[in-house]
């Protein structure tokens, strides 16, 4: 197991990672992309599957699996009623995350950004922009636009095809015609697609 998550994690964050894989007997798969999500937890039965996305990169990897075990631990420590997002899961995240929130295992320019997301994080860390930025620096190079780049009035492509004009910006997210419906949807600015040059 070790080897394994040598793969995916800094190399200073594999063997505390692996020692709380070990602890709560996980059964961890690593697995293709899912565009909805980058990870989950389930229990079946006796046992604590924790799946992850295998294209993520080491910090997002490590990110997502401490994520996904703070569910585990927060649902032993507080019964399985609590809200999958609530305060226990927070505080549980932030208790796990907390020792490895260090220069050892993240780059010194993430650190800042990741201290002020785990004062309150989130049911994902994508929905942090400036985080998620950050931390897509660190994917392999794409063809792909963040919406917030992208001029307005431009076109671009999402995964499954639809196609939008970019409108204008709410407060933090943007207004997005569908070219074949005609609604407008709302955008988050680290949304990643391909822009369409005319």
């Amino acid at each position: 197991m070790q080897q394994v998550l040598a793969k995916y994690l800094p190399e200073r964050a594999v063997q505390p990672l692996f020692q709380l894989i070990e602890n709560h007997a996980i059964h961890l798969k690593i697995v293709n992309e899912r565009k909805t999500r980058h990870g989950d937890y389930r229990q079946m039965g006796q046992v604590h599957q924790i799946t992850i996305n295998a294209n993520l990169n080491k910090y997002r990897f490590l990110i997502t699996l401490v994520h996904e075990i703070a569910h585990l631990v927060a649902f032993q420590k507080y019964g399985r009623f609590i809200k999958p997002h609530g305060k226990e899961w927070k505080h549980t995240f932030q208790q796990l995350m907390l020792p490895l929130l260090n220069p050892s295992i993240f780059p010194s320019r993430l650190l800042p950004l990741l201290a002020r997301h785990f004062k309150n994080p989130t049911a994902s860390s994508d929905t942090d922009a400036v985080l998620s930025v950050a931390l897509k620096e660190y994917d392999p190079t794409s063809d792909k636009n963040y919406i917030f780049e992208i001029p307005m009035g431009s076109t671009f492509r999402i995964p499954n095809g639809k196609i939008f004009k970019k409108g204008k910006k709410r407060v933090k997210r943007y207004e997005c015609l569908e070219m074949e419906s005609g609604k407008v949807y709302i955008f988050q600015p680290n949304a990643q697609v391909e822009l369409i040059k005319v």
